[in-house]
């Protein structure tokens, strides 16, 4: 299976972030179950790590709840293949950082991510310039490396990161770490017209987007995606009081909120 999988013609991928453990493993389970039976076409699949620079408040700490639960990289792919024998089929891309894969060991890492049910990988702290050796890791365990655009990336760098990502270009529309925001800023919308105009590569935008509004300006620039992560986590955390969830009324939720967002994306262009 392929990452680009998750793109249809005329329609916007809906494409949910989770952060494996937050606040258990069997919640995780639950909860990317529950999304794509609201309509998640992929699932970007976290591994909690301990200073993850590129997140916002939100998701650190949703990370700091999973690690202080006992989860660990070998735990987050027990359950990531746990997701896989439940039945999801859909394009599901790892979302990790270097020190996590390095300290492992590149290739043995990679090797189990693949195993555990991973199509692609997403590595926020590796720039085009410095990605090339895990790209060819990753073709080696098989795996798509997605690539990051920012709205300062020149036309020309945006070629060269369509020419060497996989699976879909993910096009951050803030300057700085993850987190729902209130607007869309003009500059990305500019940066997925340029990314869509630089290359025929599926571009999914992630980074802020938390309401219908965002996805609706998005889908009207040309984004193929959007990815949704903390807009999710607050939904889910409203449940924790004391740090014990309340899973029914948090999945309900979410479904709730995946599904409206689901409508949108998959509502046909014109």
């Amino acid at each position: 299976m392929s990452l680009s999988d998750a793109f249809r013609k005329g329609q916007c991928a809906f494409m949910p972030y989770v952060c494996c453990g937050d606040p258990s493993a069997e919640f995780t389970l639950k909860l990317v179950k529950t999304l794509v039976q609201s309509g998640a076409d992929a699932i970007e699949f976290g591994i909690p790590f301990s200073d993850p620079i590129a997140d916002g408040k939100t998701i650190q700490a949703a990370s700091q709840r999973a690690l202080a639960g006992g989860i660990t990289p070998g735990k987050a792919l027990f359950v990531l293949a746990k997701v896989r024998k439940s039945g999801v089929c859909v394009p599901i891309a790892v979302m990790t950082y270097y020190n996590i894969l390095f300290s492992a060991g590149l290739g043995k890492m990679l090797a189990k991510i693949k195993r555990a049910g991973a199509d692609g990988l997403i590595v926020p702290d590796v720039p085009l310039g410095e990605s090339a050796p895990l790209r060819r890791a990753c073709r080696i365990a098989g795996l798509e490396l997605v690539l990051f655009a920012t709205p300062n990336s020149s036309d020309a760098r945006l070629r060269k990161i369509a020419a060497a990502t996989s699976g879909f270009i993910y096009a951050v529309s803030v300057l700085g770490t993850t987190g729902a925001r209130s607007n869309v800023s003009p500059q990305a919308l500019q940066l997925v017209k340029r990314a869509k105009q630089a290359s025929a590569m599926p571009l999914a935008v992630g980074f802020g987007i938390s309401l219908p509004s965002h996805v609706r300006a998005f889908r009207k620039a040309g984004a193929d995606g959007v990815i949704v992560g903390s807009g999710i986590v607050n939904i889910y955390a409203r449940h924790i009081p004391g740090g014990k969830i309340n899973e029914r009324l948090a999945l309900s939720d979410v479904a709730r909120f995946a599904k409206g967002m689901v409508n949108i994306c998959h509502c046909k262009r014109r």
